[in-house]
């Protein structure tokens, strides 16, 4: 008489979704970063400020200018500087594409725990950690290069759980760790402090919560950014001139302008993004509106933004809101009068669909109806091979200008200018069919600067092959 084999408990499955989610997304962003999909925006800024980090220059990076400076001001972000032993180990930027997406997938362990513990079902708390891995930001934000905001999702989620289970001293660790991903961040963890001394009526603990991340966070945008900046303010707030070009002009406008603020979050695009974050979780998160305080600033701060990247799925901006959305959906789904597991099911089947309409898995494109939006990115192609060949000719220590295409695999050194800068650059690389101005897309500029280097006796053009062109100074 031969047994039954065994049933795999649901936390070993969430395990093996995990590890197969991660290794998945882990070889997509590494065949994206081969297939020069990534570029020196903004992969190749995070590149040089861990290679500068493990080189003993802390967090050093050349800016569009030419300007070497600390990357601390542009964002709050050292937690690029623990990449640092890593690089040590494995010198590529794989390293932190691959890292990233461990981290991300990490995250689906609270959430397994989270769902679990509020829903009282262990197939529950499958079911929404199943969702978060299908969820499409999640996905886009894995793919979207390497951002050190990146890893504040799963660290807010381990945070979270933390403090839901009034472990104040491993929520304080987590929720300082994914303050360091970048500035606005600590606005989440004041959110996740309101909605504990509101929910556990624990005034002090969550009050003190609440404030230390909104000050941790004006200091990171009102004293860091400006130290490391040249006494300047965020070079970002040029997004905002709209409405008020500053915090301290936001709060004016508010009140001496308030209608500048509502047309600004209730453009067509806007509510298009608010709908692509909330529909792939069947819109749950709106029956837990005090965890969605913690999703409100960085909401505000794409929303009000002007830059079209700020509001869409397909970029890292969604990092901040991840957390709280998928927190919000299982405090959401404890309201609906159902049992847990059909709730959870209907919410994975929901997620799946979002997936096949919004998220960024290839195989979507074969479907009918389904997701294209970069769908070949992972594609590797014999120009990427050329492009492949023509960056190996450079030496490792040489300063080099690269268009953005090439960028990332060129800037693990002291010092990388973006074409057309050259100044004291030996090198140039830059590709015709991927025509990178600095940070812009701009054929004509681009063609007629390298139309002057072609006739420019400084320099000699070593390669060229399928558009790609590689120059060295010769005096």
């Amino acid at each position: 008489m031969t047994g039954r084999a065994p049933v795999p408990t649901a936390r070993a499955l969430v395990a093996v979704a995990a590890a197969a989610w991660a290794a998945g997304f882990a070889a997509l962003s590494v065949l994206r970063y081969d297939g020069f999909v990534t570029g020196r925006f903004d992969l190749g800024n995070m590149v040089q400020a861990v290679w500068a980090t493990a080189h003993g220059d802390p967090l050093r990076v050349t800016d569009l200018n030419g300007d070497q400076i600390s990357r601390l001001g542009a964002h709050v972000d050292p937690i690029l500087a623990v990449f640092a032993p890593l690089w040590w180990i494995w010198p590529s930027p794989d390293v932190l594409l691959v890292v990233q997406a461990l981290a991300i997938a990490a995250g689906a362990f609270p959430v397994y725990w989270l769902a679990r513990r509020h829903l009282d079902s262990t197939r529950a708390g499958l079911g929404f950690a199943l969702a978060y891995l299908l969820y499409p930001a999640t996905g886009w934000l894995t793919l979207n290069e390497f951002h050190p905001v990146a890893l504040a999702t799963p660290l807010l989620l381990f945070a979270f759980w933390f403090l839901d289970t009034d472990r104040m001293l491993p929520f304080a660790v987590f929720a300082a760790a994914a303050s360091l991903c970048k500035e606005e961040i600590p606005f989440v963890v004041a959110g996740f402090g309101i909605w504990y001394a509101l929910s556990r009526r624990r005034f002090a603990a969550g009050g003190a919560i609440a404030l230390v991340g909104v000050v941790w966070a004006a200091v990171a945008v009102t004293v860091v950014i400006p130290h490391f900046n040249h006494g300047q303010s965020s070079d970002f707030y040029s997004r905002y001139s709209e409405v008020g070009g500053s915090p301290g002009g936001l709060v004016k406008d508010a009140f001496a302008h308030p209608g500048r603020l509502v047309r600004a979050v209730f453009t067509s695009r806007d509510l298009h993004y608010v709908l692509q974050l909330l529909w792939p979780l069947a819109f749950l998160p709106l029956l837990a509106p005090l965890v969605l305080v913690a999703a409100l600033p960085e909401l505000a701060i794409n929303l009000l933004s002007a830059v079209p990247s700020q509001t869409s799925i397909h970029f890292h901006y969604t990092a901040g809101l991840i957390a709280p959305l998928i927190i919000a959906a299982i405090l959401g789904a404890k309201r609906v009068p159902a049992r847990a597991f059909p709730v959870a099911a209907a919410v994975v089947v929901v997620a799946l669909v979002a997936n096949y309409r919004l998220g960024p898995v290839p195989f979507w494109r074969h479907v009918p109806g389904g997701q294209r939006f970069e769908a070949t990115a992972a594609e590797v192609t014999a120009h990427d091979r050329v492009a492949d060949r023509a960056v190996a000719l450079i030496p490792a220590r040489a300063i080099v200008s690269a268009s953005n295409s090439l960028g990332a695999h060129l800037s693990a050194r002291r010092r990388v200018l973006s074409f057309p800068f050259v100044q004291d650059a030996t090198w140039i690389a830059a590709d015709e069919p991927q025509p990178g101005y600095a940070d812009r897309f701009a054929p004509v500029a681009t063609a007629v600067q390298l139309a002057w280097l072609r006739r420019n006796p400084e320099w000699k053009l070593v390669f060229e092959d399928d558009g790609v062109l590689v120059f060295h100074r010769v005096t």
